[in-house]
């Protein structure tokens, strides 16, 4: 067991590893880059860290590369997304882990600036929280780091800004920005998961709710296409233009925010933004309102607000907090506003971040050859890397794409 972690209890490893076993039955992309790449001794004695959701299928990449030869270690990405049974495992197999389920504000802060104190060269990263805090907080170690990869849109948004003013010193692969990454874990792993999760919060039938979801990114229009498959009605808010088109030619209601906070049931966010929804927001909706939250932050509506409006608050059921505002109507918010698929579930489908994580194992090899020679900033991730992972994934299914023909190649190519 790793000496160095701090976890909830070591006795709970035992249930952790067989949540872990059951992963790896089925994360055949995995480890086939495990068994392609990362055995070849590229990550031996290199130091890599991880801020992810602490569970069972982020648990399996960090043993990959504790594996192949790496230092790993671990912090917690979301204080209610841990689960200690799994950072108990992880410890026992000698990883390094500083993260415990729902610490407070402080514990948590803590547990990401130990990771950062472990010096890594490697960083994969959820919302750029370790990225931005050793940029910052311990600038010291920046020359050691040969790179990091980011897995979410939140932390791409951070990440973008920081390149735009000059202050991020080595480079950064977008990993989010994967195809094999956003086309599915952002739409149908999210769309799944966070229906799956306040389904199974609430113990509620959706079917005919009308369920109003805040942002069309790839997030939004995962929610909206689950939340419309269980037969809700779906209107969707936008403050980009085209997306709201897009959503419109899509078959789903479109409308202003504040229109839409007189007519839902159900609201989902997933919009990479603070505050979609608002005091003015609350003051509209219906007796007995659903708030659910798919975007990396607790602050994708404005809780502070709900809190000082509220005249009571109280837990109503495991994850489900209610606010009852002076004029006797009850808002119901899940999981404290956290990542709904992640703290009230256990996150995605294995096959989904089968092909996430496999990307991010990737970008973790990539970098430790390869880094030298890429410059500092955000930077795109190889397109070898999707052409892999998702020609892995087709032949674990049997399936071969199609191949064009030397005749169709140059007819590509040329302009005649």
């Amino acid at each position: 067991m790793s000496q160095d972690s701090i976890i909830a209890d070591p006795a709970l490893a035992p249930e952790g590893e067989r949540k872990i076993g059951w992963v790896a039955q089925h994360a055949p992309v995995m480890n086939a880059v495990y068994e392609h790449y990362l055995s070849d001794g590229t990550l031996q004695g290199r130091r890599i860290a991880m801020a992810i959701h602490l569970e069972a299928k982020t648990a399996y990449l960090a043993l990959l590369f504790a594996r192949a030869g790496a230092d790993v270690t671990v912090a917690g990405s979301n204080p209610l997304s841990t689960q200690d049974d799994v950072c108990a495992a992880l410890a026992a197999r000698g990883v390094r882990v500083y993260a415990t389920h729902d610490p407070t504000e402080e514990e948590f802060e803590g547990y990401l600036l130990r990771t950062i104190e472990t010096a890594p060269e490697i960083i994969v990263d959820d919302g750029a929280e370790l990225v931005s805090r050793l940029v910052r907080m311990r600038p010291d170690l920046v020359d050691g780091v040969a790179g990091a990869s980011e897995e979410t849109t939140t932390g791409i948004i951070k990440l973008r800004a920081m390149t735009a003013e000059g202050a991020l010193p080595f480079p950064v692969l977008a990993a989010n920005d994967a195809r094999c990454k956003h086309l599915f874990d952002n739409r149908y792993g999210t769309g799944h998961s966070a229906l799956v999760s306040l389904l199974a919060a609430t113990n509620l039938f959706i079917s005919g709710k009308t369920v109003v979801v805040m942002g069309f990114g790839w997030v939004g229009r995962g929610l909206a296409r689950y939340a419309h498959g269980l037969g809700a009605r779906v209107v969707v808010c936008e403050a980009d233009p085209v997306k709201l088109l897009e959503a419109h030619a899509e078959g789903h209601e479109v409308m202003n925010s504040l229109r839409a906070a007189e007519e839902g049931d159900v609201f989902l966010t997933g919009t990479g933004n603070l505050k979609v929804l608002r005091a003015e927001h609350f003051e509209r909706m219906k007796d007995g309102a659903i708030l659910a939250n798919a975007g990396h932050y607790d602050h994708e509506f404005d809780l502070a607000a709900l809190k000082e409006m509220s005249v009571s608050e109280r837990e109503v059921r495991r994850n489900v907090t209610e606010y009852e505002l002076p004029d006797g109507r009850r808002l119901h918010v899940l999981a404290r506003g956290r990542l709904v698929n992640i703290a009230a579930g256990d996150g995605h489908p294995v096959e989904i971040m089968d092909l996430t994580f496999s990307v991010q194992a990737m970008c973790a090899h990539y970098l430790a050859g390869a880094a030298s020679r890429l410059e500092p900033g955000l930077r795109p991730i190889p397109p070898e890397i999707d052409e892999y992972v998702a020609r892995t994934k087709l032949s674990t299914l049997g399936v071969e794409p199609e191949r064009l023909t030397e005749e169709q190649i140059a007819y590509q190519r040329s302009w005649r």
